[in-house]
């Protein structure tokens, strides 16, 4: 059974059609999570508009953001967000141990201290582990309130492509040899 029903253009509605022209304006092309997201424009049109906050405009760096990602993609054994942001947290200079580390659950001795926050508070998050004061009061002096705020809506979108992605059975894409 294909999961993923890609909508011809002369199928959608006209909401979806304003929604689907914006993402092809902006992206170039509908990406897996937007064909999923599309059947309900309001959605596609609202995540649209947080990821790309996200990944383009957030205080976080590319860097932290990619951190963040590959914690969600692992907690939720995420196969196609996983390979995906394994290539994309290499190229924003990512190295193998740290990605190795952050995908078997250890400590990756991040030495900037905006992503050790980042990574201490993702994997706090995913653990279930309540932080302390003390802990909070850390990860606030390291990434300020607006930090915090992008870490969570970062992992929240997130954990929305990786589960959409594995509802949808989506192929992860072959990598050249």
């Amino acid at each position: 059974m294909n999961r993923l029903i890609d909508l011809p253009p002369d199928k959608l509605s006209p909401e979806q059609t304003e929604v689907f022209n914006r993402l092809v304006a902006g992206r170039g092309r509908i990406l897996g999570p937007y064909k999923i997201w599309i059947h309900s424009p309001t959605v596609a049109d609202g995540m649209e508009h947080i990821g790309t906050y996200l990944n383009k405009r957030s205080s976080l760096s590319t860097r932290e953001v990619e951190i963040g990602i590959l914690v969600i993609a692992q907690h939720w054994d995420a196969d196609y967000v996983r390979q995906a942001h394994i290539k994309a947290g290499k190229a924003v200079g990512l190295s193998q141990e740290i990605i190795d580390a952050i995908l078997a659950g250890r400590d990756p001795k991040l030495a900037d201290p905006h992503e050790r926050a980042v990574h201490r508070f993702a994997t706090a998050l995913v653990g279930g582990v309540k932080l302390s004061d003390a802990d909070f009061a850390d990860v606030e002096k390291a990434l300020g309130r607006d930090g915090i705020a992008e870490v969570l809506v970062l992992l929240g979108y997130y954990t929305s492509v990786s589960l959409g992605m594995k509802v949808h059975e989506v192929p992860i894409p072959q990598q050249p040899a």
